[in-house]
């Protein structure tokens, strides 16, 4: 499969995806998608079977932005405060000192986030949605940017504790690596791409210039009639008789990955053909378990007419 580049002029860009389809081969739609997210501000959801490329698609993405990287294995004996940060007594001051965890860092890796309880889980729920955390009573903001990349086991999997739906309308999108195709397995199997390729890596760009990309991508112009085409979607997802629905933050989302899926394009105006782009990864996780959600994602796309 060809590399999914963007046609956006921009040599760092150009550099960036060049780069990170050499490490994940064979997966250019799921890199696009990606760094869309990130390009809308957004989190990412990963789930898949083990050694599919997860972690290292996260670990990837921060070491080409220049982005400090923390990675976090969930288990069902993390706590929250193993996550967040836990005040320490010190007897020299006699005081009292907050020590930060691993959530203070650019961009997380929350990996396999579903084997880890409910009470755990919920430590990211503030930082997620505010960009800060509230420990003992005070309240610290996060670095800027801030992402969280988490993975996730199938949920018939044993040892894991479903994600609450507070949890995944958090997530802007959630991607699914699956298996490679033979051409690029033999690729992996000769050597090429994977993990031990990260070591060599250089960042090609930093938080500056994804800062830049950012106000850039959000700029783009979506006329009223993209907009009714956005709410019709978001309309039909809750005439559902077994979901929820679209929540207004989904469709805040679902509009600003579209923008950001049209300047990756090089366009200064989003059409429909951006948001049907974007629109099953924004909405398969709201709409229901697994295949479920992905099924009901696709049923809209087709019964909702482009006005």
């Amino acid at each position: 499969m060809q590399p999914l580049l963007p046609l956006r002029d921009d040599p760092a860009l150009q550099t960036l995806f060049n780069q990170a389809n050499n490490i994940i081969l064979g997966k250019p739609q799921a890199l696009r998608l990606a760094m869309t997210c990130l390009l809308s501000q957004g989190h990412l959801l990963i789930e898949d079977l083990p050694g599919m490329g997860k972690t290292t698609l996260a670990h990837l993405l921060a070491t080409l932005m220049g982005l400090d990287y923390q990675r976090i294995q969930f288990t069902s004996d993390l706590l929250p405060a193993d996550v967040i940060g836990v005040s320490v007594y010190e007897r020299r001051s006699e005081q009292f000192h907050f020590h930060q965890g691993p959530i203070f860092a650019q961009l997380i890796l929350a990996d396999e986030i579903n084997r880890a309880t409910p009470k755990t889980q919920s430590a990211l729920l503030e930082a997620m949605e505010e960009r800060q955390i509230t420990a003992e009573g005070k309240t610290r903001p996060l670095p800027q940017p801030f992402f969280v990349i988490a993975t996730q086991n199938p949920a018939h999997q044993v040892g894991t504790f479903p994600l609450p739906e507070s949890q995944l309308d958090r997530f802007l999108m959630r991607l699914s690596l699956g298996y490679p195709d033979s051409a690029t397995e033999r690729l992996l199997l000769q050597g090429q791409g994977g993990r031990q390729m990260l070591e060599r890596l250089q960042p090609v760009t930093g938080p500056a210039d994804l800062a830049r990309w950012q106000r850039a991508s959000q700029a783009v112009f979506a006329a009223d009639a993209l907009l009714d085409y956005v709410q019709l979607l978001i309309e039909h997802s809750r005439n559902l008789c077994d979901t929820a629905g679209l929540s207004p933050r989904a469709g805040l989302g679902l509009l600003q990955a579209a923008r950001s899926w049209a300047w990756l394009e090089g366009r200064e105006k989003v059409l429909p053909e951006d948001v049907q782009a974007v629109w099953p990864a924004i909405a398969g996780h709201r709409l229901g378990q697994g295949s479920d959600g992905d099924n009901h994602a696709a049923q809209i796309l087709q019964s909702v007419a482009i006005p």
